[in-house]
């Protein structure tokens, strides 16, 4: 049996969709045994796959080979997951980026008001509970389910 590293990690559900798994594939972020593939590369049993996804790059050990999607239950029976600690925490990175409400009709800010939020943010230091992020986010209309690639 040969498979496709594309087919592959669709199947393992490392990319929701087949067409996720080729681009990421043609874009440099599939690496197998260290080196780039091109999505019609077959797998062999026993090779290290990695994938980046976002800032977090996923490594896996092929165990077997399967070519139609798995359930989330039975990917162990066809991929070990190697990724190291490190990699998982950066899910975990603090939130950066911080929102200010204008008023609706007040335009964009002048160069002073930029100035007086720069030494507000500047001179905040907190941590902001992951909850209470996703609620500002959710307020604002952003969501964060989507991939940065």
């Amino acid at each position: 049996m040969e498979v496709r590293i594309d087919k592959y990690l669709w199947a393992i559900r490392v990319y929701k969709s087949r067409t996720d798994a080729t681009d990421a594939c043609k874009g440099g972020k599939v690496k197998v045994n260290g080196s780039d593939v091109k999505p019609s590369r077959p797998v062999k049993v026993g090779e290290t796959i990695v994938a980046r996804k976002g800032v977090v790059s996923y490594t896996y050990k092929v165990l077997d080979l399967v070519d139609k999607r798995q359930g989330a239950a039975r990917v162990p029976l066809y991929a070990e997951n190697l990724t190291p600690q490190e990699e998982l925490l950066k899910l975990r990175a603090p939130v950066e980026t911080f929102f200010l409400k204008r008023d609706r009709g007040m335009g964009r800010p002048t160069k002073k008001d930029r100035r007086q939020m720069e030494n507000l943010w500047d001179a905040l230091e907190f941590d902001v509970p992951d909850d209470i992020a996703e609620s500002i986010a959710a307020d604002f209309g952003f969501d964060d389910t989507e991939d940065e690639d």
